[in-house]
């Protein structure tokens, strides 16, 4: 009776927690899951926001530093033997005690205008702390738009690889009878085992591709490398490209859009600003100085608070510095600030230059590689017809594995050359819009 209640328990557990296994669910990432969640948590993207974020900082505090400063001081002294009363000013011999307290302000009225000018300057760094972010957004972007195409184009060709490697599998069946039958030599044979076992190689190798770049999206996402990662595929009907723009309005849109264009015209008033803070150590500075003060000395035979009200006391000044000579400082800044700007401005054409390089091989390669998918669809098409034929005569006897193999090869080329023409132009055709500041959309 006893084994009877142990067995009704443990087919209790067994049937009762069955019922509801722990399902786990892989999400399939889109391109637009990909910017989405790589915009969010990027590291680079972080770093950009962090130093976008001091910018701000610097920015607030160059702002603040054309308000007046307020301190507080206090000081207990005691002095033994001849000595000047720190409160009265008279030359005693006899202990002191004495306490002084106080309020001290100082406030920059006119400083070669530096002031004014740090504060545009910071303004300026602060927009330019936000195009650079931007810019590493866009980096990102882009990354994972080439990544995520090649990680596509290396899933196809694990399709095309696995295809190769059942054919192979079957002709060297089919090569073991004939083998048997008599009907051809060992070495056929054996080129048929070959041409299966680098199939069987070209598998692994493409699995092992498709793999690293998986790596690759899971870094640029900041995702743990132990998580599963499956990426949606593209619609292979759509139109691969339509250029609707020639070269020359895509490089003035990519001109207008690129945020690292404007970074570079904002890199040259930041120089300029420079310029305008090191001038203004050429001319005087004038400060405004104010302070309260009491104090209580024990020479006096006044109360502590009487004292303190008697000693009460308000200083208003004004402080003028004149620059005279410092040693050609001011001289060297305004130099190095003049060579700083020809600098900038040159940074600028340099990224020009860049850009219209970058719009250039777009434009070249997408219409390259869209006459490689016509002629390589065609050549595949041949390609194919050709292997059936080849596979046909093979059956029959009428081919040797030599020539199927050939064939075959010639078949996964013509694959591959198709596969990577059409990846090739979706990537042109998107860095194309993506240059004019339109959406990446696949």
């Amino acid at each position: 009776m006893k084994s009877y209640f142990i067995i009704a328990i443990l087919v209790f557990f067994q049937f009762g927690f069955a019922q509801e296994p722990a399902i786990e669910t892989s999400k399939v990432w889109s391109l637009e899951d990909l910017i989405t969640y790589a915009l969010e948590n990027n590291i680079t993207i972080k770093s950009a926001q962090l130093n976008k974020e001091l910018a701000q900082v610097d920015y607030d505090k160059a702002k603040s530093s054309r308000l007046p400063n307020l301190f507080g001081s206090a000081t207990q002294s005691f002095t033994n033997g001849n000595s000047i009363d720190p409160i009265t000013s008279n030359f005693v011999t006899d202990q002191i005690n004495s306490s002084n307290v106080g309020l001290n302000s100082t406030m920059t009225l006119f400083q070669g205008n530096q002031l004014n000018n740090q504060v545009k300057q910071n303004k300026l760094f602060f927009e330019q702390s936000i195009l650079q972010e931007e810019v590493e957004k866009n980096n990102i972007v882009l990354n994972l738009l080439e990544t995520y195409l090649q990680a596509l184009f290396s899933k196809e060709s694990i399709t095309i690889a696995e295809n190769n490697l059942v054919s192979s599998e079957n002709e060297v069946i089919r090569a073991k009878s004939r083998l048997d039958a008599g009907t051809i030599a060992i070495s056929e044979y054996t080129e048929a085992q070959s041409q299966a076992a680098t199939n069987k190689y070209n598998l692994i190798a493409a699995k092992n591709n498709y793999q690293q770049y998986l790596v690759t999206l899971k870094q640029l996402l900041e995702l743990p490398l132990i998580e599963n990662l499956e990426i949606e595929p593209i619609d292979g009907n759509s139109n691969l490209i339509n250029l609707e723009a020639n070269k020359v309005d895509i490089y003035d849109n990519a001109l207008k859009n690129l945020p690292e264009i404007e970074a570079s015209n904002l890199n040259i008033a930041v120089n300029n600003k420079q310029l305008d803070i090191a001038k203004g150590g050429y001319l005087p500075t004038l400060s405004l100085i104010s302070s309260l003060g009491s104090g209580y000395t024990s020479i006096n035979n006044t109360s502590f608070s009487d004292q303190f009200n008697v000693n009460f006391n308000q200083r208003v000044s004004l402080s003028l510095s004149i620059p005279i000579f410092n040693r050609n400082q001011t001289k060297a800044a305004v130099k190095s600030a003049t060579l700083n700007i020809e600098k900038a401005e040159i940074q600028k054409q340099t990224t020009e230059k860049e850009v219209y390089k970058k719009v250039e091989l777009a434009y070249q390669n997408a219409i390259s590689s869209q006459e490689q998918v016509i002629a390589a669809d065609a050549s595949k098409k041949a390609a194919e017809q050709s292997y059936q034929l080849a596979q046909k005569k093979y059956e029959l006897g009428a081919l040797s594995t030599t020539d199927l193999v050939i064939s075959q090869n010639t078949y996964t080329n013509s694959q591959q050359n198709y596969l990577q023409a059409k990846y090739l132009t979706i990537l042109h055709h998107q860095l194309l819009q993506f240059y004019q500041g339109n959406d990446i959309k696949l």
